[in-house]
């Protein structure tokens, strides 16, 4: 395929799958139920965000949510924050994940290292209703928190769910993470279990977990009890922890399941910011919130059915894997992989989908830059004939790596582009298996999600760069930050610009035709000469020279000051900084965007720094460049190479760049 540009239509659904898409039969369910027909996706989305009480109500029933009392009305309460859903009812959200009990596979699982398990759903029942016997002797009761440092295996799965049927409340970490980072996390939650392991394999290599459990494990005061997996290591050295039980032992119960009925506001899990500029926001979810959001995105919007295979590649320190533990509500299998995507070689997780028939690829596009970086083949060297959807996050998805799905991994499956966040745990802007798939494109609004683009004066706009916003509210909305006892850093994060609309922090562009465009985190936007541009445009240039490997762009302008444009790069190996480079780079500049974003300075550095989450630090460095102190503005343990912050330390110190 020819170069392709923003917009350019690379897949239409044919007529067999629109009428098998799950989104059909849920418009047919709501002509012969609710006597409400529509002709379209769009006039389908402006109800469900006009009429929400009437839209969650619908979803409710379709997916026949069972409550335990029944609910007084939708919406108690309609304000933002603190909009009050589905009062009176009492449900659970383990309950719904494990309401399949059969031989039909819950859980497959493979790692790096080429281990192999299945868990039926029977399996997973048995196990989860053993292990939450476990807890409960441990003294985990209705509301008790239990933090979990573990790998993407199913244990963890189980775990949750065991902590969901008591009503507690689950956190976890990946144990990537180092211990400072765990502590930060976990100490705001102050839990009553503790559930680690040993260690993990990642790029073939072992990583020892024992020393880190054990300084997390001091941490935390109001433990009663930790649970150890062995994962590792068939024997584990545990003296160095105390009151440890092993994780074998709480599978010794025969007993059977029970779930204990919650409100629909009752905490579900904790989830975390990135932390990068200080102690992380410890964000809680409801169960009722999220699943009934994680059945409309999943089954809806994903066009998951019972006998697909969903994958997503995740650790348990991410939002994702959380939504793909959502795909047991709708009893299908869900994948998990512990691993690193690129060992033994970037094929890695291709073969993961031919291996275990994955019929839904959940990945981010990073890494689907990478595999077009290195050349990579799928549909030529893999079996990929189940494969049918591919989700993309993380970050956008410029058009080129649309084209090379389309290219290289196959013609006919849905690319679903998404943007959404740890905050309310789901997409706002996703896939439709309804609609076509245009380059560079979200392809709509998520049901019942009033997203709009601000812009400065608040007012909505289409067809040009706004503030993405949240007009009205959504269930899976935190409840509230832990431990922000009168809401005050509730209301900064989200509703400091725009009192009583959700600010989410992204640059967004609605299309005429409903599409999404992300363009980047706003307070990272680049403002040369009064032409605004997220930083997602700018990447998507430079990730086409296959001279660089990474790269990081920074705008030092403020209010009224234009400042410099600062463009980092990590280069291939072999490869220098010299002017043959830099006059390929600044005439790819010019000519892709503007001459105004050819950047001042060009430098050459070590790394880029990330997130443990893997997202670039693009303010912190600004913020640093522009001189402030690093302590105050990036916390070093909130990043996956802390090292890499010195950097720009020393090069602000040294040349000022910014100024």
């Amino acid at each position: 395929m020819d170069k392709v540009t923003e917009g350019t239509l690379l897949w239409k659904p044919s007529d067999d799958q629109k009428a098998n898409a799950n989104l059909t039969g849920y418009m047919g369910w709501l002509k012969d139920k609710r006597g409400l027909d529509f002709t379209s996706y769009d006039v389908l989305w402006e109800w469900s965000v006009s009429d929400l009480e009437g839209f969650w109500a619908s979803v409710w029933d379709f997916f026949g949510v069972k409550s335990h009392t029944p609910y007084t009305n939708v919406l108690g309460q309609r304000t933002m924050p603190g909009a009050q859903w589905f009062p009176g009812a009492h449900l659970n959200y383990a309950e719904h994940a494990l309401s399949r009990n059969d031989d039909h596979p819950a859980i497959e699982f493979r790692n790096e290292s080429g281990d192999a398990r299945t868990l039926t759903y029977t399996e997973l029942n048995r196990q989860v209703a053993s292990v939450a016997a476990g807890l409960r002797r441990l003294g985990v009761a209705k509301g008790a928190r239990v933090a979990a440092y573990l790998p993407n295996i199913p244990e963890a799965v189980v775990a949750f769910l065991a902590t969901a049927s008591i009503g507690a409340v689950w956190s976890s970490c990946s144990p990537d993470f180092g211990a400072r980072n765990v502590i930060d996390r976990f100490q705001q939650i102050e839990p009553t279990v503790f559930i680690t392991m040993d260690g993990y394999r990642y790029n073939g290599k072992p990583f020892d977990r024992v020393e880190a459990s054990s300084e997390i494990q001091q941490s935390l005061p109001t433990l009663k009890a930790t649970v150890l997996v062995s994962y590792l290591n068939d024997e584990v050295d545990a003296s160095g922890l105390k009151d440890v039980v092993a994780w074998d032992q709480l599978l010794g119960n025969d007993i059977s399941l029970a779930f204990e009925p919650v409100p629909f506001d009752h905490p579900l899990w904790v989830l975390y910011s990135s932390g990068t500029t200080g102690v992380p926001k410890a964000i809680v979810q409801s169960q009722g919130g999220i699943l009934i959001e994680h059945l409309k995105a999943l089954v809806l919007h994903l066009d998951l059915k019972a006998d697909d295979r969903f994958f997503w590649f995740t650790t348990t320190g991410w939002m994702m894997w959380n939504f793909l533990v959502g795909g047991l509500l709708h009893g299908m299998t869900i994948v998990l992989y512990d691993g690193s995507p690129a060992y033994p070689d970037m094929d890695a997780l291709w073969r993961l989908v031919e291996e275990t028939g994955i019929t839904y690829f959940g990945t981010s596009a990073p890494f689907l830059a990478a595999c077009m970086k290195a050349g990579v083949e799928p549909g030529r060297d893999f079996d990929l004939s189940a494969l049918r959807g591919i989700g993309s996050t993380a970050s956008p998805l410029p058009p080129e790596g649309f084209a090379w799905v389309y290219d290289h991994v196959k013609r006919d499956l849905l690319l679903g582009s998404a943007s959404g966040g740890t905050d309310i745990c789901t997409s706002l802007a996703m896939s439709c298996p309804i609609l076509p798939v245009h380059a560079g494109e979200l392809q709509c609004r998520g049901l019942g999600t009033a997203m709009q683009s601000f812009d400065e004066s608040g007012r909505a706009v289409t067809g040009e760069v706004g503030e993405l916003v949240v007009t009205e509210p959504m269930p899976s909305m935190p409840l509230y930050l832990w431990g922000d006892s009168d809401g005050s850093r509730y209301l900064e994060s989200y509703f400091n610009v725009y009192p009583g609309v959700w600010r989410h922090g992204d640059w967004l562009k609605m299309t005429e035709r409903g599409s999404c465009i992300i363009y980047g985190r706003s307070d990272s936007t680049l403002n040369r000469g009064g032409v605004r541009m997220g930083t997602s445009e700018f990447y998507s240039v430079i990730d086409e020279l296959p001279e660089v490997t990474d790269s990081l762009v920074v705008d030092t302008s403020s209010l009224g000051i234009e400042g410099k444009l600062l463009l980092f790069l990590v280069l291939a190996e072999g490869v220098q900084l010299d002017d043959a480079l830099m006059a390929k780079l600044k005439a790819r500049l010019r000519s892709a965007l503007s001459p105004r974003h050819v950047p001042d300075e060009v430098y050459a550095v070590p790394e880029v720094p990330r997130t443990l989450n893997g997202k670039k630090v693009e303010v912190p460095v600004k913020r640093i460049l522009l001189g402030e102190s690093p302590d105050a503005v990036v916390t070093p343990s909130s990043l996956a190479n802390p090292d890499s912050i010195k950097y720009f330390f020393d090069l602000s110190r040294k040349e000022a760049p910014g100024a």
